[in-house]
């Protein structure tokens, strides 16, 4: 009998895990609507392909490497909860006080599943299926499981006491960065779109799936109905319209016409820089986060162009920096009396060397990784799209 088991709080996580979810289809909507009409089920099917994969290794080992007992601070025991054995069914202290393990694995779950394919955005219409399922074994197996054991698993970071509340170091840096080793081999497109998005209406379905998910996937961090999770809502909701709105005007300012698609990636800016920070700071902090959001990764999206890096739909910029930004602003602007977390100049170095670590670590494996699988397609291929070349009619 789970005699410690609060059916309130197993409600709030199963609701936060399917926001969480839905988060995934979002992200293949959002990224298929903006590519080119030819390789949009390409594009799509590098995020839906994850939900297997990762769901799979997930079980066979992968939540073990993370949550496992932890070996010299650097990876969990693989064999502790392989295949989910040796587990109570009932509430686990280690994974949320009222809570089944279940729900906090499954949880867990769908952060595993979301993170690789934020990469495909960057090398979009370069890189085949086949290569890609590849990557993303071992892109999972060697970045995704280490970091995400060093911080949420009791790793060598945590041990420091860097923290990171729902994922800007641990998915949104790592993807981030590792999409900008990949594009730096991959190369430029041979063909590049004439259109910011071939189908918008998909993209906004995207981004109202990703907006709509992310209060889940911030607010869930808890583990519990409770004041930080309520705090982690606000935030999450705070920072994301802040950004949306100095982006869009910034934008504006630049181009001189207003875009959706720019609208949608204010948006999403905010979501990513305020992930690290949600649970640790001010609704005013977030709205200050929010602002640095829109400028930070404006000004790094625009970067990559003048360096003519081909970032088709600004992965690094976005999510990278995104993260990175967001990680360090804990150490600015959190406040004790929120999670028990106070910004102060150790603070601040603790949490710079760790994204700074983490940083560095994805974008030497992801080259080693890239080097290994290549997969790049032809410009004969690029030119009459992926979907033709991979995919039946």
């Amino acid at each position: 009998m789970m005699t410690s088991l609060n059916t309130g709080n197993v409600t709030f996580m199963i609701i936060t895990t399917l926001l969480v979810f839905i988060m995934t289809p979002g992200l293949a909507f959002f990224y298929g609507g903006l590519v080119d009409k030819k390789n949009s089920l390409t594009m799509m099917f590098y995020t839906f392909i994850s939900i297997g994969v990762v769901t799979l290794m997930w079980f066979f080992g992968g939540f073990s490497m993370v949550f496992g007992s932890d070996l010299s601070g650097v990876i969990g025991n693989p064999m502790e909860y392989f295949m989910l054995n040796n587990i109570d069914y009932t509430v686990s202290k280690s994974h949320g006080d009222n809570i089944p393990f279940l729900m906090f694995f499954m949880y867990q779950l769908m952060f595993a599943i979301i993170t690789a394919p934020l990469m495909t955005g960057a090398f979009a219409n370069r890189l085949n299926p086949f290569a890609w399922i590849k990557l993303l074994i071992l892109w999972m197996l060697l970045i995704y499981f280490p970091v995400a054991h060093w911080v949420w698993g009791g790793g060598f970071l945590s041990q420091l006491g860097f923290v990171d509340y729902a994922g800007g170091t641990v998915i949104h840096t790592t993807a981030g960065f590792s999409s900008l080793i990949a594009i730096m081999i991959l190369g430029r497109r041979a063909v590049t779109q004439k259109k910011e998005s071939s189908n918008v209406n998909l993209m906004l379905v995207g981004t109202t799936l990703l907006l709509f998910g992310w209060f889940g996937f911030n607010a869930g961090g808890a583990l519990a109905a409770d004041d930080v999770a309520a705090i982690a809502f606000t935030n999450t909701g705070l920072a994301a319209s802040v950004a949306l709105v100095v982006w869009v005007l910034i934008s504006y300012y630049h181009k001189k016409k207003l875009s959706f698609v720019e609208l949608a990636t204010g948006a999403i800016a905010g979501l990513a820089t305020i992930t690290p920070a949600s649970g640790y700071v001010s609704p005013q902090g977030a709205v200050v986060i929010g602002l640095l959001a829109a400028v930070g990764c404006y000004f790094f999206v625009e970067v990559l162009k003048r360096f003519n890096v081909d970032d088709a739909l600004g992965v690094w910029g976005v999510h990278g920096m995104g993260g990175f930004m967001g990680t360090i602003y804990i150490g600015i602007f959190a406040i004790k009396s929120v999670n028990n977390i106070e910004a102060s100049m150790e603070q601040f170095f603790i949490q710079l060397f760790g994204v700074v670590a983490v940083a560095a670590y994805s974008m030497l494996i992801t080259w080693a990784i890239m080097k290994v699988v290549k997969g790049g397609v032809s410009a004969d291929i690029q030119s009459k799209g992926l979907d033709e070349e991979y995919f039946s009619k």
